[in-house]
């Protein structure tokens, strides 16, 4: 049996290979999985959104650079993700950014529940404005 860091540390080197049956082989079937653009249920939605973020991204990387020694379950880690904008970028209201060709390197930290060597639950945050502000976009105030 594992332990929740190994399948955390998994996680992070699938993602980072952008080998997406290797990112669903850390998550239960049924598992849930929460960002700032919403909630995602079982392995077709979350897949989802890890082929939305590798498309966007074809250099998404995410780099730990801090874990909570002290908590195992949940697992909670701090990252910088960093990437290359140029595919399209689903935003919440269902727009889509064209690639923009900006690098990013935002600031993340994300808490994730393991059970059976499996996530069940996986809660990601990050600033939307510093995503949208480095790929050019602001704050626009509504009439």
């Amino acid at each position: 049996m594992s332990t929740y860091w190994d399948v955390k540390h998994r996680l992070n080197r699938a993602v980072n290979a952008h080998d997406l049956s290797g990112v669903l082989a850390c998550y239960s079937p049924d598992a849930v999985f929460v960002s700032p653009a919403g909630v995602a249920e079982g392995h077709d939605e979350i897949g989802w959104i890890y082929q939305q973020l590798f498309k966007a991204f074809p250099d998404f990387h995410m780099a730990a650079w801090f874990e909570v020694s002290d908590c195992d379950n949940p697992a909670v880690t701090e990252w910088t993700y960093t990437g290359t904008h140029t595919g399209l970028l689903l935003v919440p209201g269902g727009h889509e950014i064209a690639g923009t060709g900006r690098r990013i390197a935002v600031r993340a930290s994300c808490a994730t529940h393991i059970s059976d060597d499996r996530i069940d639950s996986h809660r990601e945050y990050f600033d939307q404005l510093e995503l949208y502000s480095q790929l050019g976009f602001g704050l626009v105030e509504l009439e």
